[in-house]
């Protein structure tokens, strides 16, 4: 049996053939190599199967493709769509809300026959939070590739003056580094492109792990992508230039790239326009993706055209410089050996490049470049020798190395020979996926699913489950409400086919006797000390597998240590307060700035546990993956109970964690005002009655037990 494998690219539109790339700013270059290395995957004897976790999506605005749910990419390779969050295409830093409900869907299909896999690799920060999340949940090794990571786009972002608040709403920035930091904690590797970003862009997160880090250079397709061109491919080239340039035989500047802000596109059109050098021996020629109708583009996508636009005009470059509205992307290449024809450049001035992947084709196809000297051009330069690495975020810096660069035909030509002879050296494919299965056999053990079933003896597994929180929906009971709650829990039946469940901050021992007083059935299962601890069946067995789990990398004492600069603000709770997986504090002044500084502080000192803010004033810091939420996604595993047929109650601040993926949620006419803000799912329902008599409403809305 060979090994399988299972790729997670969640954002943009991907699917097997005409790839969309550049339509928006989240169809570029890792759309192509996962594209690319999955294909690559498929074809060696070593891999059974890989497929490509992605969105499905059913909107009249895109092609009916993305609606299928399942696609061929080659034998043995598929695409696996899943349905999570509104039908309708949406942007990247709209997903956030949904990733919950895919890491759900993902279990399921996983616990198939036939369907587990050997690893998963997770592409970028939302796939990231979702490949830490399954593989938590079901102990199958993590890869992770970042592509680009929050902490440098905002920090390039806002050294190029940019609003901090306004990047925050653009970019839903700490959402995405806060997903990095999770995707970094549970990765058995992580796989950059380069040295360079991982001792420089990496190292900036308290979760990296630099021994789980491997640099494996990205790949090129030596069958697209080489210096022999023909002359009609040329004239084809030349032909959609034609209508833009007065001189189309002068040698140009090649920009090839998605028309978004981070890739910095208008800095090389001011350069090019200030510069009488470089208008005199140059055109610019800018592939910026494809423009059926301008007002149809995505807002960034318009702004930065119109910067174009309008730095074209300023500087009275009409003749000078082209920008087609349409290309296909088996053309790409041909522009780039158009450009090495006519002795040009290919120039990259993005803020941020991690990747570099346009760099690697230009090279392969024999055309210098002048590149952003960040991230993955300085591993390219390198290697390759092939052109100047320059500061973008200095106009004079890149003025003059632009000069400097087309000034010489004997260095032009040193370049061009210089990067076709390394990319065949180091950039091939075939050297990309050798070490990228090399490194699976040698840094991952096999996946074997971590939660073992529920045994016959552990008692009758029921086919739902009601869990009720003692600390919030149970805490102050109506007369009359809790008698019908008693009523309804006790029909006939209910203990075979309904479970019940009750969730508390407090102790196994505390929380009994408080659940006495309201005569209630007995609980099936309890899930106590904010999720660190679960007792199932009358006889109250902790759940020893769950232990295991969470205490992998419990370090108790060092918590209380890390945290000891904050004692201004938070303050121990009594001993009776506290757990052998549950650090509790009390808060001096309620506010969620608290839980920044608290990770600040645990991340500062290389230490995996999670804070959880509730009711504003309690703090809790528990293991990694210890949760609520995480402990009855744990049950349900253990219990095969599908997540639909949980329904929880959630009404104070903290909740929001029970009110991701799968499982109904029931809100009381007195939560918290802050939860409905943080609303992640779609099986919420918000009653007009508050406690006990919104858990009634709740069962009768979802149709949960026999209703009177």
């Amino acid at each position: 049996m060979g090994f399988r494998v299972l790729h997670l690219h969640l954002h943009g539109l991907f699917r097997s053939h005409d790839l969309e790339l550049g339509r928006d700013a989240d169809t570029g270059g890792q759309t192509l190599y996962v594209l690319d290395l999955v294909r690559s995957l498929a074809i060696r004897p070593e891999v059974e199967r890989v497929d490509v976790v992605t969105r499905l999506i059913q909107d009249r605005r895109v092609s009916l493709d993305y609606a299928r749910s399942r696609e061929s990419i080659a034998p043995g390779a598929r695409i696996l769509r899943f349905p999570f969050g509104p039908k309708r295409y949406l942007r990247k830093e709209l997903l956030w809300p949904h990733l919950e409900e895919l890491a759900d869907l993902l279990v399921h299909h996983l616990n198939q026959p036939g369907e587990m896999v050997d690893w998963i690799h997770a592409h970028y920060a939302d796939a990231g939070l979702v490949g830490a999340l399954v593989s938590r949940r079901l102990g199958i090794p993590l890869v992770f590739t970042g592509h680009s990571l929050g902490r440098e786009k905002q920090r390039r972002l806002l050294a190029a003056g940019g609003d901090r608040q306004q990047i925050e709403q653009t970019y839903s920035i700490s959402r995405r580094i806060e997903a990095e930091e999770r995707s970094l904690a549970q990765a058995d590797l992580v796989i950059t492109s380069t040295r360079q970003e991982a001792d420089d862009q990496y190292a900036r997160y308290g979760h990296f792990d630099a021994d789980c880090a491997e640099v494996v250079p990205p790949g090129v397709d030596a069958s697209r992508f080489h210096p022999m061109g023909s002359s009609q491919e040329r004239t084809d080239v030349q032909s959609m230039l034609g209508s833009f340039l007065r001189h189309p035989d002068r040698a140009p500047l090649l920009a090839i790239s998605r028309a978004v802000r981070r890739k910095n596109i208008p800095a090389l059109v001011e350069a090019f326009g200030r510069s009488r050098v470089l208008r005199q021996r140059h055109n610019l020629v800018l592939v910026l993706g494809c423009r059926d109708d301008p007002r149809q583009l995505e807002r960034q996508q318009r702004d930065v055209i119109q910067q174009v636009f309008d730095l074209v005009d300023r500087y009275n470059l009409y003749g000078l410089v082209a920008y087609p509205k349409q290309h296909r992307r088996e053309e790409i290449p041909a522009f780039y050996r158009w450009a090495a024809h006519h002795r040009g450049l290919f120039v990259n001035p993005a803020l941020t490049e991690p990747f570099g992947l346009t760099l690697l084709e230009a090279a392969a196809c024999g055309l210098p470049m002048v590149a952003t000297d960040d991230g993955g051009p300085r591993d390219i330069q390198a290697r390759c020798d092939n052109g100047l690495l320059v500061d973008v975020t200095d106009p004079s810096a890149l003025q003059e190395t632009l000069e400097r660069a087309g000034a010489h035909d004997q260095q032009w030509l040193r370049w061009s020979e210089n990067g076709v002879e390394a990319i065949s050296r180091h950039f091939s494919w075939d050297a990309h996926v050798n070490r990228y299965l090399a490194l699976m056999e040698q840094r991952l053990r096999s996946a074997g699913g971590s939660v073992a079933p529920r045994s016959e003896s552990e008692g009758t597994i029921p086919a739902r489950l009601l869990l009720l929180d003692l600390d919030s929906s149970l805490e102050l009971p109506e007369g009359e409400a809790l008698a019908d709650l008693r009523e309804r829990l006790c029909v006939d039946g209910f203990g075979d086919r309904h479970g019940l469940g009750i969730l508390t901050g407090r102790s196994l021992q505390m929380a009994r006797q408080r659940y006495r007083e309201l005569h209630l059935p007995e609980p099936q299962v309890w899930i106590s000390r904010a999720g660190s601890e679960i007792h199932v069946g009358s006889e109250l067995q902790p759940d020893w597998q769950w232990q295991q789990r969470i205490e992998a990398d419990w370090q108790r004492q060092l918590v209380v240590q890390a945290l000891e600069d904050l004692r201004d603000h938070i303050t121990l709770q009594d001993p009776q307060h506290q757990g052998p997986f549950k650090v509790s504090y009390l808060l001096q002044e309620p506010g969620p700035e608290i839980l920044t500084l608290v990770r600040q502080r645990l991340r500062r000192d290389g230490i995996k546990a999670e804070p959880q803010l509730r009711c504003h004033w309690f703090l809790d810091v528990l293991p990694k993956g210890a949760s609520r939420s995480e402990a009855i996604r744990f049950l349900a595993l253990r219990w095969g109970l599908q997540l639909e047929q949980v329904l929880v109650m959630a009404s104070q601040q903290g909740d929001a964690e029970l009110m991701g993926g799968l499982p109904a949620t029931v809100i009381p006419a007195d939560h918290d005002p802050c939860l409905l803000r943080q609303r992640q799912q779609q099986r919420v329902f918000l009653s007009n009655r508050s406690s006990v008599a919104a858990v009634l409403d709740g069962l009768n809305h979802f149709r949960f037990v026999g209703q009177r």
